[in-house]
């Protein structure tokens, strides 16, 4: 089996943005073949992440028009959509396409537009996402993302004990790390008595507990380790990629707070990278709600189940922390263009792992992980990147 590599990597400043989706796609895509050294003619094929452009700006198939506008006509491409994993799933299949050999160097790289910039308001985008709930038995309901999400740290917090001050802290963690990042919707700080004053969402959830609607692009490219060496590119080795589901609708899942499909896509990560959790040095996580970050730390091993809120409010998944968690703002403030958001999470991995992360660096970081969850956390990917100096990692 080939070795796969990140050896460039290309993202906009996530909010809002008036560029056409191929327009917007190219401002990252082109700039990832930049830091890659590569060139059109190096790239054998397009995986494409794009969730919901067909509901929301009528354009359906987009994988060969973006594909075409950055020079790349002619190359096989295949669009993903897997609600907001899409871009993960995407990098899944483009790091298996170069370790089985198919493929030397694939762009791999998702853009939505979700933002009013679009023509649709929050009621039409709220509508537009909630098409990744159960169509049956959640959907009628009145049931939206929020209230999902809602529904899963309640249950969490009437079993740990996890308080809306500790959820606060998720999100002034993360506001503070946006401000480090200029590329951030949200690059400013916030404080835990905004968050507990803001008008409640879905309870326990205030505004401030929810990440944003955004516009934006990520991409990178993915080279076997023969063809990173030719190209003049700083790579990162993709040591672990898993995938994992879990039953839907939400009522029929085994227990309402585990988020069972991360349990499952970070042991399948952590096999395949031959490291445990103890090994990760920070991660970026899929905190569209600061419920789900908790969530999201211990279904992954980062925290012990149920401390997830505590660790927070303690400061233990900060920049400086044990085990920095979003050092890029994460979706909270960073942003959440739903196609983009996995690819967003590889370029951060990447930039930290290569030292280029500027105030927002985590020290001394060989091994960094991406989560990113699609639906009711139905959908899981985890994958793990390895800084290219650190040789094998501590076992």
């Amino acid at each position: 089996m080939h070795d796969a590599h990140v050896v460039g990597v290309g993202m906009t400043p996530f909010g809002v943005h008036d560029a056409t989706l191929p327009d917007l796609f190219a401002e990252a895509a082109l700039p990832a073949l930049d830091d890659a050294g590569a060139a059109p003619d190096d790239v054998e094929a397009l995986y494409f992440g794009n969730a919901m452009g067909g509901q929301i700006e009528g354009d359906s198939h987009l994988a060969p028009t973006v594909a075409s506008h950055v020079g790349l006509a002619g190359v096989p491409c295949q669009r993903f959509e897997d609600a907001c994993a899409t871009s993960s799933n995407a990098f899944k299949n483009a790091v298996q396409a170069v370790e089985a050999g198919q493929h030397d160097v694939v762009l791999v790289g998702g853009v939505e537009r979700c933002s009013p910039e679009t023509g649709k308001g929050t009621g039409a985008m709220t509508r537009i996402f909630a098409s990744a709930a159960h169509g049956a038995y959640e959907r009628p309901t009145g049931l939206t993302f929020p209230g999902v999400f809602a529904l899963l740290t309640k249950r969490h917090m009437h079993e740990h004990g996890t308080t809306p001050e500790q959820l606060a802290e998720v999100a002034v963690k993360n506001h503070y790390h946006g401000s480090l990042n200029d590329r951030a919707h949200f690059g400013k700080e916030t404080t835990t008595e905004e968050v507990l004053d803001g008008p409640v969402v879905a309870d326990p959830f205030r505004l401030h507990d929810c990440c944003p609607f955004s516009d934006g692009a990520a991409a990178v490219v993915v080279a076997s380790e023969d063809a990173a060496a030719d190209l003049s590119g700083d790579p990162v080795r993709v040591a672990g990629v898993g995938h994992a589901t879990d039953v839907v609708p939400l009522a029929d899942k085994a227990h309402p707070s585990t988020t069972q499909a991360a349990r499952d896509a970070a042991r399948e990560a952590y096999e395949a990278a031959g490291i445990a959790a103890d090994d990760v040095d920070f991660a970026e996580v899929h905190d569209c709600f600061t419920g789900a970050e908790v969530l999201a730390t211990e279904a992954l091993g980062l925290v012990t189940d149920g401390e997830g809120g505590a660790a927070a409010a303690a400061g233990r998944t900060a920049l400086g922390g044990e085990i920095p968690v979003n050092p890029s703002g994460g979706l909270k403030a960073k942003g959440h263009p739903i196609g983009a958001t996995g690819a967003a999470q590889i370029v951060e991995l990447t930039e930290q792992l290569r030292g280029e992360a500027d105030e927002r660096s985590v020290e001394g970081a060989d091994v960094g992980l991406a989560h990113n969850l699609g639906g009711d956390a139905a959908t899981t990917v985890v994958s793990v990147l390895e800084a290219a100096d650190a040789g094998e990692v501590a076992r």
